[in-house]
């Protein structure tokens, strides 16, 4: 679990203060790396396990803190969004059957959650992203009304000095401006963590490195956001993006964001990471240090590091190292792995881990040094090609040798995770089951993101969007009580939708995004042959800012052609003298009833929605028409 106890760094001689501290523990640790004060030769693993709560119809429920008040389960947390919360599992020893006892330990911990949530009328769903998670859900009225979590978008937004852009293309395209970074939120993992021997550190952590594409291939589970088909793990590109406090500048230069895969191998120990993050990145969160690390070094005892571990929570790193002290008193290292996403299911969540530490024993065995066999860009880029596309990659693996996703998956890498586990005496049925789980998701090539993508087309054109995310979150959370693999998932056909309410959706989820308009100065004749051409009954008008303007109506063309005697007196006009100006409006966050009663009380055909006087989508009868006649379809 995270320190809660930071805040920002408000002037610079808190920044001052607390950077010296830095410094001191970086000293420090070198002194205990020196004298050899780390735990040796104990191989644990650990993981936390992130989700999501939703309401009955499966849309993000902000009610973590009443279900962290009644469950009083000390391994439970809140999360940045008041719909997160966090499961810490017990550290095992990673040996005969750790493995299968971290999975039973966190599905009875998710079952006790869940029999809370159920009091609040909430669910659980473990998901790289919430499918229907919605603009107004990331909103900062949503953060968990923790100190740190303020701190961290406070110091997020004074960096940036402007609002937040989220710029992803995949399938769909996803262009968006949001003024804070809580849809970092949106973002849900399962991180693995393995206990190293400080000498074995550079060694191990370049092996995470050179592994962690097509450990990514096999595991992505997030391709969705906002009913935009991104990457099939969405979650890399989001979270670079909500972290990232760079701006936009003139000049060329290289500008590193929080969240990275690194910039190279390392080459000595964990020191080369720390330093980095410090030359790098500046301190974004402070905190009251209590201790000085030097002093406590000179008394023989075990330092905090608080200042270290406090900044280094705000560095981003796939691979991110930690610092930690053992219940015996002794500090030791870990690795930790944040790729994966959460879900789609405990059992796939322990078949990615065991596939990744299967590779980190394997491979620290077979090489001494990976880094002469696969260059650091080559790593690099096979993690962010298996974000995009998942297992319909290729990549440039040991040797310069290219793989596609599966072969290489299927062929190097299961044999050496398979021999890696074997040789911590990890049980072979244990070893069967969960490595078993990734060949048959790999032979399939059934991911947690094909399977959604895959729904999504299937139903595509046959229910709306926002019925089609609702339907892949419901089965998501039927599969997973379950405790079925995704690749024995089926595709929901149209008759399993999920009970529906649309009295309780919002205009932002049927609403069209996808609107043609107009300017003020545009010729008539224009705006009626666009009309004429698309079929359209409405047509919104914005200015050269981009503001919304006004209306054009058929109504209102009409209109006008009564009080013309001359056809060519039409090309004089501008939408200007045609256009209602100031229609009736609605924000994307109010509810579908809201419109309803607006446009019936009205007698209005459409509601342009606008949001900071800018457009964002239309709500005609056309949407109403196709809302009624699935409702009807319901009974």
């Amino acid at each position: 679990m995270g320190d809660f106890n930071v805040k920002l760094a408000k002037d610079k001689n808190e920044i001052k203060k607390f950077t010296k501290n830095l410094l001191k523990d970086i000293q420090a640790l070198e002194i205990m790396l020196k004298d050899n004060w780390f735990e040796k030769g104990v191989v644990k693993i650990g993981a936390e396990q992130e989700f999501c709560l939703v309401d009955k119809n499966y849309k993000p429920f902000p009610v973590n803190l009443q279900i962290l008040e009644k469950a009083q389960m000390e391994n439970l947390s809140p999360e940045l969004a008041k719909f997160n919360l966090e499961l810490n599992a017990m550290p095992q020893l990673l040996e005969k059957s750790a493995l299968h006892a971290m999975s039973e330990e966190i599905k009875d911990d998710l079952k006790k959650v869940r029999q809370v949530s159920k009091k609040f009328e909430a669910d659980i769903i473990l998901t790289g992203i919430l499918p229907t998670v919605r603009k107004f859900d990331i909103e900062r009225e949503n953060i968990t009304p923790i100190d740190r979590y303020y701190a961290l978008m406070d110091a997020l937004r004074e960096m940036r000095g402007e609002e937040f852009l989220i710029n992803i293309y995949g399938i769909d395209e996803l262009n968006i401006k949001l003024n804070s970074g809580m849809i970092e939120a949106a973002n849900t993992g399962f991180q693995v963590h393995l206990q190293v021997d400080p000498e074995d550190f550079a060694q191990k952590y370049n092996i995470a490195q050179a592994i962690a594409g097509p450990v990514l291939a096999s595991a992505v589970n997030s391709p969705i956001l906002f009913g935009k088909r991104l990457w099939h793990e969405t979650r890399i590109a989001l979270f670079q993006q909500a972290i990232d406090t760079r701006v936009s500048d003139e000049h060329i230069r290289d500008r590193h964001p929080r969240v990275t895969f690194g910039t190279d191998w390392v080459k000595k120990d964990v020191t080369d990471i720390f330093k980095e993050d410090i030359l790098r990145y500046r301190v974004l969160l402070g905190a009251d240090i209590e201790e000085d690390s030097l002093e406590k070094i000179a008394e023989g005892q075990t330092p905090k590091l608080k200042a270290l571990t406090v900044h280094n929570s705000t560095v981003y790193r796939w691979n991110r190292p930690v610092y930690g002290i053992s219940d015996n008193g002794k500090p030791h290292l870990r690795i930790e792995a944040r790729m994966f996403p959460a879900g789609p299911t405990v059992e796939d969540e322990m078949a990615n881990a065991a596939l990744w530490l299967g590779l980190m024993e394997g491979y620290s065995q077979k090489y001494k040094d990976i880094t002469h066999h696969i260059s650091f860009d080559q790593a690099k880029a096979n993690f962010y090609a298996a974000a995009r596309g998942g297992l319909t990659k290729q990549f440039t693996w040991f040797d310069n040798k290219k793989y596609y996703a599966k072969d290489l998956i299927l062929n190097e890498l299961l044999p050496v995770a398979r021999a890696g586990l074997s040789s911590r005496n990890i049980a072979e049925a244990d070893i069967n089951t969960f490595l078993g789980i990734i060949e048959q998701r790999v032979k399939k090539e059934k991911t947690g993101a094909g399977w959604m993508l895959q729904t999504f087309h299937d139903l595509k054109g046959k229910a709306s969007k926002e019925e089609i995310l609702s339907t892949i979150t419901m089965h998501t959370i039927k599969n997973q009580q379950k405790s079925l693999p995704v690749h024995k998932w089926k595709i929901p056909q149209l008759k399993e939708l999920p009970h529906w309410f649309p009295s309780q959706l919002l205009v932002e989820e049927v609403m069209k995004t996808d609107v043609l308009s107009v300017q003020p100065d545009d010729i008539v004749e224009f705006v009626a042959d666009m009309m004429d051409w698309a079929k359209l009954r409405y047509v919104p008008v914005e200015d050269d800012n981009g503001h919304f303007a006004g209306l054009v109506t058929a109504r209102s063309l009409l209109k006008i052609l009564r009080k013309q005697k001359l056809d060519n007196s039409l090309k004089e006009l501008k939408v200007s003298d045609v256009m209602l100006k100031n229609p009736q409006t609605i924000a994307p966050d109010q509810k579908l009833f809201e419109a309803i009663k607006i446009m019936d009380e009205g007698k209005l055909g459409s509601l342009p929605v606008v949001q900071n006087n800018k457009l964002v989508g239309m709500l005609t009868e056309t949407e109403f028409f196709h809302l009624s006649r699935r409702v009807l379809e319901r009974f």
